[in-house]
């Protein structure tokens, strides 16, 4: 059975190494953050200009001004620390980050970015930091649906959208599957539901299978 969006992030939360800095996208990847162990160590930043982020907060916990980058009130953790956007930005662009979990419109079997712009006309384009933690981070994880809304693969042989980067996914996470891409190709890692051979009709493209997660 697909997993859900909060069961997908906690596959992905499960996945981040301990005491790793991590920046969570807006959308379904400021989810990881609700399903993170209190006692790995792992280090949320927001590109809004925050250190030791934590998960969303409810209730009482609402402070309008303690949002992440998505405008989504959150908590904040023993050592948190705020600064600049700009120094926000020299984190991601200086190679500080271990880990940045986004999400795609389309990703490539050799690890190709797009999700800034659907290429429609008139779409208004959004690419905030995105391109700056494709090539900033040292692991950039998707976390996505497989297939659109019109049932179209989001994983490709090559991106036909505008590309946010080349060759900077190392892993996508999707409700079907997790599955590592990059020069290598597509290996699926864990499905959910489904098969190997299944995932692959459907996508059209050669997948192997690598040991499990």
């Amino acid at each position: 059975m697909a997993l859900s969006p909060d069961e997908l992030a906690a596959v992905v939360a499960r996945d981040i190494p301990d005491g790793s800095y991590v920046n969570l996208g807006i959308g379904q990847p400021t989810k990881v953050a609700d399903h993170l162990s209190a006692d790995a160590g792992i280090v949320l930043h927001t590109e809004n200009g925050m250190l030791h982020m934590g998960p969303a907060a409810t209730g009482d916990e609402v402070d309008p001004d303690l949002t992440n980058a998505g405008k989504v009130p959150v908590t904040e953790l023993p050592g948190a620390s705020y600064f600049h956007h700009a120094d926000s930005f020299l984190m991601m662009r200086g190679g500080h980050l271990d880990v940045c979990v986004l999400g795609a419109f389309q990703v490539s079997v050799a690890g190709d970015l797009a999700n800034w712009s659907t290429g429609a006309e008139g779409a208004i384009p959004a690419v905030g930091g995105a391109m700056d933690l494709a090539i900033g981070a040292r692991d950039v994880y998707v976390m996505m649906t497989l297939f659109d809304k019109k049932g179209r693969p989001k994983l490709v042989p090559e991106c036909t959208l505008p590309l946010t980067g080349l060759g900077c996914v190392s892993r996508v996470y999707t409700d079907l599957a997790v599955i590592d891409v990059g020069a290598t190709g597509a290996v699926v890692r864990e499905t959910f539901g489904t098969t190997v051979a299944e995932l692959s009709e459907r996508l059209g493209l050669p997948l192997s299978e690598g040991a499990s997660l």
